[in-house]
């Protein structure tokens, strides 16, 4: 097994592809977090996140890989990759529910696109990984479900799974076109934001107030560094914190749940996971908060 994921990695790293070890099985970093740091190797002059510590050296790939059956992280920003993925309903009860390749297909029919063929990895839930040169003029970051339901994507501040690796015995395969493809136009420009110049003038009160973005990048920052078995629960009160400006209008719901996401996602919690947790703690705070507004008023 060992000798299979260390060619997954070593044929990821020939792409020019950062990789690095994720847990045997599982989807989570293999790496220190911050709160163990021995501040030593390539933490001598400060910890380093997996992002940062992802590689295509083979030398380093063959010494990681040699000491456990580590699964194959790809860290899709420095890899110059969007990934868009389309995640299956974990309620396996409700057939009738549409997956993410469902609303994405809908999202292209919706705009006139075709759907993109590209590079394509299924996953083991039965979701799909689609591949994408990111963009070189603009630094594209990890979105969760503003494209459609179900519909995440990968770039600086995420990773995903490669294919080789196993997740409860089943594999991460490429299936489909092996060419990768730039991100379509249309794509780009759903998320790549407007340029300020370009946006109408808002009245929404309190926008750009600085005590507003220090709360957001605070908030953030709890979550990213937060120690294994505290990771869901700052989370949860990250988006407690933040929903009152999601009620108020200092931040979009969207702005609130891409960077806590991202944040979730780069401790090693799932995906699926950091949706639900986010749901239910803004939708909770928003609520009170809106509330707490009728009653002051």
């Amino acid at each position: 097994m060992n000798e299979h994921l260390t060619r997954a990695a070593l044929n990821a790293a020939e792409r020019g592809w950062h990789v690095f070890p994720l847990r045997p099985n599982t989807k989570r970093p293999a790496l220190h977090g911050e709160n163990s740091c021995p501040h030593t190797g390539p933490c001598a002059s400060g910890h380093r996140k997996w992002e940062q510590r992802a590689t295509t050296d083979p030398d380093r790939i063959r010494a990681a890989w040699a000491h456990a059956p580590f699964n194959v992280g790809i860290a899709t920003g420095p890899s110059g990759l969007l990934v868009v993925d389309l995640d299956v309903p974990k309620d396996n009860s409700s057939t009738d529910a549409p997956d993410g390749a469902a609303t994405f297909g809908a999202l292209c029919e919706r705009t006139g696109q075709p759907v993109p063929r590209t590079r394509t990895v299924r996953t083991a839930s039965g979701g799909h990984h689609l591949y994408f040169t990111a963009p070189a003029a603009v630094r594209l970051h990890n979105t969760a479900g503003t494209l459609a339901p179900l519909v995440d994507t990968r770039a600086w501040g995420g990773y995903v799974v490669a294919a080789g690796s196993t997740i409860d015995g089943t594999p991460y395969e490429a299936v489909g076109p092996a060419l990768l493809r730039p991100v379509p136009d249309w794509l780009k420009a759903l998320l790549v934001p407007a340029h300020p110049a370009n946006q109408p003038a808002t009245t929404t009160a309190g926008r750009h107030r600085p005590y507003v973005d220090a709360a957001l990048a605070k908030e953030t920052a709890a979550v990213s560094t937060a120690c294994e078995g505290r990771r869901n629960a700052t989370l949860l009160r990250a988006g407690r914190a933040l929903g009152r400006f999601v009620a108020s209008g200092d931040l979009t719901r969207t702005e609130v749940e891409t960077a806590l996401q991202g944040a979730g996602e780069s401790t090693g919690l799932p995906a699926a996971e950091c949706r639900a947790t986010l749901r239910s703690a803004l939708d909770w705070s928003i609520t009170h908060n809106q509330t707490s507004t009728r009653e002051a008023a």
